[in-house]
């Protein structure tokens, strides 16, 4: 079993910044691709970033360049620095951790950017 918990989500005015973490626990996987994803109102989710293993990172064109991704696997952590906030990252994001057998979601934090 794997178990993700975020946190940091808030109200924040657009230009602003919010970073989002992801803790990691049970049985994690060295191999494990962690990401994060997005669900708008009215949207499916949708990657914003994910990193693997071995620190390769994709981004949405939306965020390229605004957004960043970071592990700290020593804490089983995640991170997503989001920078340059816009009123179209308002969603609720969620963490997510995928290995060979199994993909795992947190419960999601909400992320609100006010124009």
């Amino acid at each position: 079993q794997v178990q993700l918990v975020e946190s940091g989500g808030g109200l924040v005015q657009a230009g602003g910044s919010l970073r989002l973490s992801c803790v990691a626990s049970g049985s994690i996987s060295r191999f494990a691709t962690m990401g994060w994803y997005r669900q708008a109102t009215g949207k499916q989710r949708a990657l914003v970033a994910s990193m693997t293993s071995s620190s390769t990172t994709t981004y949405a064109d939306s965020v390229e360049g605004r957004f960043t991704i970071s592990r700290d696997n020593a804490k089983n952590m995640v991170y997503l620095q989001m920078r340059t906030l816009k009123p179209e990252d308002t969603a609720d994001y969620y963490c997510n951790y995928r290995d060979s057998s199994r993909i795992v979601w947190g419960q999601g934090t909400q992320v609100t950017v006010s124009s």
